[in-house]
């Protein structure tokens, strides 16, 4: 099915019936960030949100920002880091193929980054969360989110954590969660600057002028079309691909019909509308995937493949396992655990407790279990027996597995089926300058059009880190602001 308003309109076939200095397309995090450097820098700024209100998935998320090289919070809480030790994480852990200019100035400037957000109103508490898990589950501040302190990382880089999480608000019968409490000042900073809001508005088309710069856009609202006039900038700031399924399965099949941590709206409308203008786009291939179940199980046992075979070290961060475990196994994996190791979890804290129903196979010995799930003859009493004779003396030759979750399995023993239960989001888009510029296949960036989130090639190529996605969209989105005010 075809769509023309993707196609550039010519500015002389529109007629304007609003205009001001900046145009932002979304209200997450980095379309909010954006409109308030944008209005601190002296523009008018008008943004557009396709939903009913702002927040977007950010709102919705846990709220994660990845953010280090010395904190008040890290220092606060006794850890120390440095910008080249983020630096250097960063680089080997989301790659390959980092953009290392992206990731050496959001490294320089996180400390900065950090203090801005809590000049916005973004409140961490002073609290550390040391155990595996996805978030923190009493709404700790800081946390390991990105496998730092697992191995291979931590044998070569000395490791810190950089997870920070805002503060949760109880409510009279829940809590609302961190990403709700990252945007909530956010978008009260939005309002306070001015900024004129258009919600359940769309933007259908970009308007450009007889020398191929961007200076509008058509958005739509309830099947009326209007045209937006933008005297210095527009900023791209709409999300991932994916709930678009033509996108995913021409650049991310793996994660088509298993979207996570992401909304409906995420289309992939900023990304297609660049390329028609001729924008670069990188890593829309890569994508970040979650694995349903609780980290507490997961670091106690092993994880074997379809071959019987562990395939990655189990106390790293769960981001990681899922992506080992749908890139390169093909979705296939058990996780293996003993009785005592099974109760001890029960114990524990987890945000990810629901996760721990009754496994799907209990038996009395390795040999019945193997057999139940139906893996080769041999295949798992091997790998149990490599794992236990090392694991008795303090061990983990193959994966670096870290000494506090390294212990014998034993008898009985069970299984959790993890076929499946997967699911994820695109971390692909738009290729962008520093600045936040869209660039053209050229290498020159487009004029009036800057984008930032995740409809662009962020910090992340391949791997991931939680905090990632708020991190780079909100720092690079400030920078979206700033370029587009300028003009």
């Amino acid at each position: 099915m075809t769509d023309p308003t993707l196609r550039p309109v010519s500015a002389s076939h529109v007629e304007w019936s609003l205009e001001a200095d900046v145009v932002v397309a979304g209200l997450g995090v980095a379309g909010a960030t954006a409109a308030i450097e944008a209005a601190r820098a002296g523009a008018e700024v008008v943004a557009l949100e396709r939903l009913g209100g702002g927040g977007g998935a950010a709102a919705m998320s846990g709220g994660f920002i990845y953010l280090g090289g010395g904190t008040g919070l890290q220092k606060s809480l006794g850890f120390e880091d440095s910008v080249e030790n983020m630096k250097a994480f960063m680089k080997a852990a989301l790659g390959p193929g980092v953009d290392e200019a992206k990731v050496d100035v959001y490294c320089e400037e996180s400390v900065e980054h950090y203090n801005w957000l809590v000049d916005a109103g973004v409140v961490f508490d002073e609290s550390f969360w040391g155990e595996p898990g996805w978030e923190p589950p009493h709404g700790e501040g800081l946390m390991y989110s990105g496998g730092e302190n697992a191995a291979p990382f931590n044998a070569t880089i000395p490791p810190a954590p950089r997870g920070h999480l805002p503060r949760r608000a109880a409510t009279a019968d829940s809590e609302q969660a961190g990403g709700y409490m990252l945007m909530k000042p956010l978008l009260a900073l939005v309002e306070e600057l001015g900024v004129q809001t258009l919600y359940d508005n769309r933007v259908q088309s970009l308007v450009v002028d007889d020398d191929d710069r961007v200076v509008g856009v058509i958005a739509r609202n309830y099947g009326v079309d209007q045209a937006i006039k933008a005297r210095r900038g527009v900023v791209l700031a709409t999300g991932s691909f994916a709930y678009d399924n033509t996108m995913l399965r021409d650049h991310a099949p793996h994660i088509e019909g298993r979207p996570a941590a992401s909304i409906e709206s995420h289309d992939g409308r900023a990304i297609l509308l660049g390329q028609a203008l001729g924008a670069a786009t990188a890593h829309m291939d890569a994508t970040e995937v979650a694995i349903f179940c609780d980290p507490q199980l997961m670091a106690r046992g092993i994880l074997v493949n379809g071959q019987g075979q562990r395939f990655v070290t189990e106390d790293t961060y769960p981001g990681r396992i899922g992506q080992a475990t749908l890139l390169n196994q093909g979705g296939e994996a058990f996780v293996i655990i003993d009785e005592a190791s099974f109760e001890e979890a029960l114990t524990t804290d987890s945000t990810s407790a629901m996760m721990r129903a009754t496994p799907k196979w209990v038996c009395e010995s390795v040999g019945e279990l193997e057999s139940e799930i139906g893996l080769p003859s041999g295949s798992l009493s091997a790998t149990i027996d490599l794992y236990n004779t090392h694991a008795a003396n303090g061990t983990d030759p193959l994966f670096g597995k870290k000494l506090q979750w390294l212990k014998p399995i034993g008898t009985p023993v069970a299984a959790y089926d993890l076929r499946g239960m997967m699911g994820g989001f695109t971390l692909g888009g738009l290729k962008t300058s520093t600045d936040s510029e869209v660039l053209h296949v050229s290498g020159a960036p487009i004029p009036g059009l800057y984008a930032a989130g995740r409809c662009t090639a962020g910090v992340c190529a391949g791997g991931y880190a939680s905090g990632a996605s708020l991190g780079d969209g909100s720092f690079f989105g400030r920078r979206a602001g700033v370029s587009a005010a300028a003009g």
